[in-house]
């Protein structure tokens, strides 16, 4: 599949069939992930995959608001976060700029898109879910104080074919200089 057409054909899916993903699948997204560029190579981004049946209706079920919970049926999770005060900051560790921490989310986002890429180019599908319990996951997967969760992305194979969204105009959200 060309990149441009990977690209346009990727879309959040909030039903999948049930239908294992396996280890070596989602360590092979990762692995893809971790060829993004990061702040000073820091690599701060970490990934904590559910792939048992049992883990994951524990996470499903008392970690995510319902509809979460529904829209995630059947598919593996990955918890995504970043080492806090790493990226971003200079060796005494005071911000280099305003967005602090935020250069860690943006690493962690550079990383995630690319892991939602490659999970297509697999046959995979995706949904991004940012309405979680945070403490919950934190406490359900050991995670530590150190790292910031951000995101569940959850994959698996599609039971559904979402129709591709509207975009807005060019113009609407680019300025030329």
């Amino acid at each position: 599949m060309e990149f441009q057409e990977l690209i346009e054909s990727r879309r959040s899916v909030r039903k999948y069939a049930d239908r294992e993903v396996t280890r070596e699948q989602i360590e092979e997204i990762i692995r893809a992930a971790q060829e993004a560029p990061s702040w000073k190579n820091q690599q701060t981004s970490r990934y904590y995959c559910v792939l048992s049946k049992e883990k994951r209706e524990q996470i499903r079920t008392t970690c995510f608001p319902s509809f979460n919970e529904q829209r995630s049926e059947n598919a593996a999770l990955i918890v995504t976060t970043f080492v806090k005060g790493n990226v971003g900051f200079n060796d005494e560790g005071k911000p280099i700029n305003e967005l602090g921490d935020g250069w860690g989310c943006y690493d962690l986002g550079l990383q995630n898109a690319i892991l939602l890429l490659k999970a297509k180019e697999l046959g995979l599908s995706t949904l991004v879910m940012g309405i979680r319990d945070a403490d919950k996951l934190r406490n359900a997967l050991d995670i530590p104080e150190t790292e910031e969760i951000v995101a569940v992305l959850a994959v698996g194979y599609a039971d559904e074919s979402p129709k591709r969204p509207n975009r807005r105009e060019l113009a609407d959200i680019s300025k030329f200089f």
